[in-house]
């Protein structure tokens, strides 16, 4: 039987390291799913195309191809046959896949190729509507929730160690808002779905998040 973890949650909760050590315990195959929505932005961003207009961005959308793969043990992120790994990570990049990933034909299309990725094994995926839309049917399903102050924190610290100037404040809007736009979206919204277990990761490492969510799956396993 094929296991999948299902990891739900807002910005700052600390869910791609969360789902990406999890799978590291457990020998399962990690699928970043935000990488795959800020790939699409940057596809957008980079031929200057309005990521403010739904009817703009699915004419686009047959054009853009993502796909992940490992290389050397770790996961990387292709946009055609260009690796994006690095350059997605950018505040620009994050904010305006914040917004296209609220149009119904970008999750659709991004949907489908990640319900068929979790057909190839057991996997770990994270992202805002794995339990409730890519991953209904998952063993183990998690929401990390964390406090504001927290979250902000970690944002900022994240921003400052690749070398952005940020400020506290600005950095705290940025996410009121990105919470605001992915809670209330009307394709997939960030819920947390029943039976979710849910860990607030504010005071706890990576390591301890991780592990908990390891030891869920090693009882149904």
């Amino acid at each position: 039987m094929l296991i999948s973890i299902a990891i739900d949650g807002p910005i700052g909760v600390g869910k791609s390291t969360t789902a990406r050590k999890t799978a590291e315990l457990l020998g399962f195959t990690y699928i970043d799913t935000g990488a795959m929505y800020r790939a699409a932005a940057l596809y957008l961003l980079e031929r200057g195309l309005n990521i403010h207009s739904e009817t703009v961005v699915s004419q686009a959308l047959p054009d853009i191809v993502i796909s992940l793969s490992h290389v050397n043990g770790e996961q990387r992120v292709f946009l055609g046959e260009r690796d994006v790994s690095e350059v997605i990570r950018t505040q620009e990049v994050a904010e305006a896949a914040s917004i296209v990933a609220s149009y119904t034909c970008v999750r659709e299309k991004l949907v489908a190729v990640q319900k068929q990725m979790a057909k190839s094994g057991n996997v770990v995926m994270d992202g805002r509507d794995i339990g409730s839309k890519v991953l209904p049917n998952a063993q183990v399903k998690i929401y990390l929730d964390a406090s504001l102050e927290v979250r902000t924190q970690r944002r900022a610290d994240d921003l400052k160690n690749r070398g952005k100037n940020v400020d506290f404040e600005e950095v705290k809007c940025d996410i009121m808002v990105r919470d605001e736009r992915d809670m209330t979206r009307f394709d997939s919204p960030l819920v947390c779905v029943n039976g979710a277990d849910k860990i607030d990761t504010s005071y706890m490492t990576i390591e301890e998040v991780a592990e908990r969510i390891a030891e869920l799956a090693r009882m149904v396993m």
